[in-house]
């Protein structure tokens, strides 16, 4: 129970005792009062207590970790909760942060960065009001794929702004997925019953995209020929979202910036103000500050649109999610073309790695549905992968790989997958389609060490 008066007090709930009791030694230990609970029950008991941070497993007896986090809801200052978990996946941390999580930290959790966490928490509650749990749903899974640091952040981002109707614009590289960004964000909305309208502004003559985005009345102009509702209006309490906003002309970017600051447009032709309860995201893959620089963009609309920023990494600086994003996407592409690539090559895998993606997912999508297309079996290797001559340098990406020995080869794929998963041997397995007697065999055959270099060779 807790013993200390004016000591931060930590409540650990996970249904492993050794974890419990691991968590709560270190805590002491950083001079926290620490109480603890191993089920959704006794978590919520516990919270009568009033501890200041709680670190929460979401798989737990009795419950869930999110039916912690929504028993929140109620208190008058809730306490900051960190998601510590096996759970790896962009739903639950949506969720997670939907109900008012902190922080998500993927098990096992490098003790340094827990500390730093838990510090960074504890002054973050004394000095910002106290987050509140709001209810959510799960949706479902969508296609933002991988599990660095970058796309976690994203997910994060995406429940947090998710819970409002503020304005996000995403930004990124052509094919780095900022539609399904907007679209994730949607999903996780409680508006996500509510159309969800997009708009390429890239599509459509300068001549038209008004009338399109607002709507124009019979006799508006030549060939109006009766009245059209337009994308703000058909979008309705739901999301609009306008992809490529940088191409929209000067003259409608005033039109726009009032739209935006009043909350109400009118069909072109018409006086009767609509009102407009859309959320609005926009996307682009231009640099919009280096636009409002020359002039091309209007300042103040451009921080009306940024209420919130959400800024998607290339492909290229994550090379680490390439072998998830294969599996997820070779997984897609095989159902749609009603085909099935069962394996993928060492040798491939390490090639698609290597190649540095100018085009992002997209070209990696796209890649991929051609292999499949051409694919005689159900095993995708490197014949059927035409990158180009674009690829980090060979001493990172493995380009001799197709010179190598094939245990060479196999060395060094599973030694890259232990590094990516930060040797998570379940997560490991899956991705290797091993049991975990093979993995731990291979493991010692290979000498392979947790700080071990991929591209350092093992022992003969």
């Amino acid at each position: 129970m807790y013993i200390t008066a004016g000591v931060p007090r930590i409540l650990i709930v996970d249904d492993d005792r050794s974890i419990r009791r691991t968590l709560e030694k270190f805590l002491v230990g950083e001079g926290f009062d620490v109480a603890t609970a191993q089920d959704a029950p006794g978590a919520i008991t516990a919270l009568d207590r009033s501890p200041e941070l709680v670190l929460l497993d979401l798989g737990l007896p009795g419950g869930s970790g999110f039916d912690v986090l929504s028993a929140l809801g109620s208190r008058v200052r809730p306490p900051t909760v960190v998601v510590v978990t096996a759970r790896d996946d962009m739903q639950s941390t949506v969720k997670a942060i939907q109900l008012g999580a902190y922080e998500y930290l993927v098990k096992p959790v490098d003790i340094d960065r827990l500390r730093e966490v838990v510090r960074r928490a504890l002054a973050s509650r004394d000095a910002h009001a106290a987050l509140v749990a709001l209810p959510g749903e799960d949706h479902a899974r969508g296609d933002i794929l991988g599990k660095s640091a970058a796309i976690r952040d994203v997910w994060k981002q995406i429940g947090a702004v998710s819970t409002t109707r503020a304005p996000v614009l995403v930004t990124g590289e052509s094919g780095t997925g900022k539609e399904l960004v907007a679209r994730a964000i949607h999903q996780a909305s409680a508006d996500r019953e509510q159309p969800f309208v997009a708009v390429n502004c890239t599509a459509l003559a300068p001549g038209v995209l008004e009338s399109e985005l607002f709507g124009h009345v019979k006799g508006a102009f030549t060939g109006a020929i009766g009245d059209r509702p337009g994308r703000f209006e058909l979008a309705g309490r739901g999301t609009l979202f306008l992809d490529e906003i940088a191409e929209i002309p000067v003259e409608l970017q005033a039109t726009l910036l009032r739209v935006l600051q009043e909350r109400t447009f009118e069909r072109v032709g018409d006086a009767r103000p609509i009102a407009l309860e859309a959320r609005v995201i926009a996307a682009t893959h231009r640099d919009l500050a280096a636009s409002v620089a020359r002039g091309a963009f209007r300042e103040d609309l451009y921080y009306r649109l940024r209420v919130v920023e959400i800024a998607l990494p290339a492909l290229r600086e994550r090379p680490g999610d390439v072998p998830i994003l294969v599996e997820g996407l070779l997984a897609k592409v095989s159902r749609d073309l009603g085909k099935a690539i069962r394996y993928v090559t060492p040798t491939a895998l390490a090639r698609l790695a290597a190649y540095s993606w100018p085009g992002n997912v997209r070209e990696l999508e796209n890649t991929l549905t051609r292999a499949v297309v051409l694919a005689k079996t159900d095993v995708l290797d490197e014949t059927l992968l035409p990158l180009g001559a674009t690829s980090r340098p060979a001493a990172d990406a493995d380009a001799e790989g197709a010179l190598s020995t094939l245990r060479e080869l196999e060395r060094k794929h599973v030694a890259r997958v232990l590094v990516h998963t930060e040797w998570n041997k379940r997560r490991a397995c899956a991705i290797l389609d091993i049991s975990r007697p093979t993995l731990d065999r291979k493991i010692e055959e290979y000498g392979l060490r947790r700080d071990s270099d991929p591209r350092e060779p093992g022992p003969t």
